[in-house]
């Protein structure tokens, strides 16, 4: 049984100002995909030019902060949201969706798409295999603050989380969803995109790899104390948001090599 190393949640404090590490994470997440998407952007096939990727950067963080954090309050805090109002403000204590993320992002690649001229597709393909490093990055966030652990386990990786109601050893799965949409997702999409593939196809591989691993992961991670259990003493938010998505991901590769066979 091991036990978390409860690190200290501010990084750097100069006087008043304090820099949380989970800012930092999503710092380092946006810097990696910024030089990533500037590698992409050398590709032949690239819809972007190496000046544009910072463009697209900006719009995109817009939507992962303002659509992550929107999301969280619709889906799984909204009573919070309402006792407190200036609580949607404080993103450094955590609470962030990546449902509600993935919206605002779609959303800020189809603004930015009709101000560059290029098609939603286009942009959605070049970023997937970019978004990983952001999911990694904030699970390593979520492990530093001890938040989002997962259920009670006799496992010997078990550990405990002196955040938690009680003193039980449980499933680290910050860390198995850093394993799987962080590493694992960037390696799958990185390879799969690292040729000229239908348009559509990279975004199925990336909703349908993300969905399936993100579904797999909440029979281990504790459900939102305020929501519990959807249905069947199972079910859980996190894997109703994620069934769209695998579905989704299947009919956007099958139309993909449907319209444009490899």
């Amino acid at each position: 049984m091991l036990k978390h190393p409860q690190f200290d949640p501010v990084a750097v404090s100069v006087g008043p100002l304090k820099i949380h590490w989970y800012g930092l994470t999503y710092l380092v997440g946006f810097a990696v995909g910024w030089w990533l998407g500037r590698v992409r952007a050398r590709k032949p096939w690239s819809p972007l030019n190496e000046e544009q990727v910072g463009d697209l950067l900006f719009y995109i963080a817009l939507g992962v902060i303002l659509g992550g954090r929107f999301g969280y309050v619709v889906f799984y805090n909204f009573d919070s949201f309402v006792a407190d109002p200036l609580w949607l403000l404080r993103i450094w204590e955590g609470g962030m969706s990546f449902h509600g993320g993935l919206l605002g992002v779609m959303f800020a690649m189809w603004w930015f798409g009709r101000k560059a001229g290029r098609s939603f597709f286009e942009l959605a393909d070049f970023v997937a295999p970019l978004v990983p490093v952001g999911l990694g990055a904030g699970r390593i966030g979520n492990f530093i603050n001890g938040e989002l652990w997962g259920r009670a386990t006799d496992l010997p990786w078990g550990m405990v989380f002196p955040q938690a109601p009680d003193a039980l050893a449980r499933h680290p799965s910050q860390l198995y969803q850093f394993a799987l949409e962080g590493v694992l997702l960037f390696t799958v999409l990185w390879w799969f995109s690292s040729r000229p593939r239908p348009k559509m196809a990279v975004s199925g591989v990336f909703l349908g790899c993300y969905g399936l691993f993100r579904f797999l992961v909440e029979f281990v991670r504790q459900p939102d104390a305020q929501l519990g259990y959807l249905a069947f003493d199972w079910l859980t938010m996190g894997q109703l948001l994620s069934l769209p998505m695998i579905l989704a991901g299947l009919l956007l590769l099958a139309l993909a090599y449907r319209r444009q066979p490899a």
